[in-house]
């Protein structure tokens, strides 16, 4: 659906903002404002309806509220005293003013391509989910952790990432070992694990050379990958990737039994029917996701792995170390991360850069970790591949 109205359009599956034919940057929580603004124009909405809508059970304050407002004003040409687009009613609220045209959206795409599951087994005999899509060149991304290949099809945390990754590349993705439609009953949970699983699933797909992409704790694996096979690997991207895990990073007292803390929630309470336990990672990797998508990262959450995997997961990943292994990486290296991101995770970023030769360093107008389709930093994150990477230009 895109809204049109005065010289704008407010495009809701592209999640963006045009302003006399030019994409306007906007923060996400003023973009969802303007949507919300737009579907209830035909009545006042109060300050705590929207507060509601947008930022759910976060606190914010009336403040941030009135500054949203305002952006929202500016981006869409609104002079604040005339209230063309949105007018103030002191005392109950705000309401969309604007005559709003709905159109269809001519360049959304009714989904992704169909995808064929198959498994291979790692050397260890644990089956491994995997599936490729796509006829271009081809793009290997290493599993990271929350991956479900089938319900991520759908889903609106990887759909987006499917359907333009899957455009430009042969596409391969797979669930790690204990999560997704892969094996969850292991007993090997390993950095070397992940690795050695990546190198089954590039043979059994039988590519030669390729570009790799990792994304949080997948571009340790992908940068120990690319160590140890130099010669498969055309060029590497990093996404919210890390050197050092939070174990091993921690420096003081308080920030080591803060790492301690968060891995002991998961094994207690990552299985129990209240989201609330879970919603703390939610928050950790879309700080600035609307209520929905933190339900959609939740349901994500649930599908993908179980409680005593969960936690596997995150004690192996609060170990890992690749500050040794990264400066012998030598293949073009991109690395990307929202610099905004909490617990410093744009400053691993900045050590990987430093640590891996000849490597760029792109920072992302973003603080989520899984950037969804409409943070504009999304588009910037393709537009940075599209000029790294050999790509089929996307439709």
């Amino acid at each position: 659906m895109i809204y049109a109205f005065a010289d704008c359009q407010l495009d809701v599956d592209r999640y963006e903002l045009r302003f006399s034919g030019s994409v306007q940057p906007i923060e996400p929580q003023v973009f969802s404002l303007l949507a919300f603004l737009i579907r209830e124009r035909a009545r006042v909405v109060s300050k705590e309806e929207i507060l509601d809508s947008v930022w759910g059970d976060r606190f914010v304050s009336g403040s941030a509220l009135t500054s949203r407002i305002k952006a929202a004003r500016h981006a869409t040409g609104d002079d604040g005293s005339a209230q063309r687009v949105i007018r103030t009613v002191h005392g109950r609220g705000y309401q969309f003013v604007a005559p709003v045209e709905e159109r269809a959206s001519a360049t959304h795409d009714t989904g992704p391509p169909a995808q064929q599951i198959r498994f291979c087994l790692g050397p260890d005999g644990v089956q491994l989910a995997y599936a490729t899509t796509g006829d271009g060149p081809p793009l290997v991304k290493a599993a990271n952790w929350l991956s479900h290949l089938d319900y991520d099809w759908h889903s609106p945390v990887w759909r987006h990432w499917n359907v333009e990754l899957s455009r430009r590349f042969q596409l391969v993705r797979y669930d790690e070992r204990g999560c997704g439609l892969s094996d969850w009953d292991v007993s090997r949970f390993s950095f070397d694990a992940w690795v050695d699983d990546l190198e089954a699933v590039v043979d059994a797909v039988g590519l030669e050379t390729f570009s790799l992409l990792g994304i949080s704790q997948g571009g340790p694996v992908a940068i120990a990958y690319a160590v140890r096979h130099p010669e498969r690997v055309s060029h590497l991207v990093l996404l919210g990737a890390f050197a050092q895990g939070r174990r091993k990073r921690a420096r003081t007292i308080e920030e080591r039994e803060l790492v301690e803390t968060r891995i002991s929630l998961v094994r207690l309470a990552w299985g129990r029917p209240d989201p609330s336990y879970r919603q703390i990672f939610a928050a950790r990797f879309l700080p600035e996701g609307t209520q929905e998508e933190w339900r959609d990262f939740d349901e994500l959450q649930r599908r993908s792995t179980s409680p005593e995997n969960a936690w596997h997961f995150l004690d192996e990943f609060a170990d890992i170390d690749v500050s040794e292994m990264a400066p012998q990486v030598g293949v073009p290296t991109l690395i990307l991360c929202s610099r905004r991101e909490p617990d410093d995770m744009f400053e691993q970023s900045r050590l990987l850069a430093g640590l891996i030769p000849g490597s760029r360093l792109v920072s992302l107008d973003s603080a989520n970790h899984l950037l969804p389709e409409r943070d504009p930093a999304w588009r910037r994150f393709l537009e940075e591949i599209d000029e790294f990477l050999p790509t089929r230009p996307a439709a």
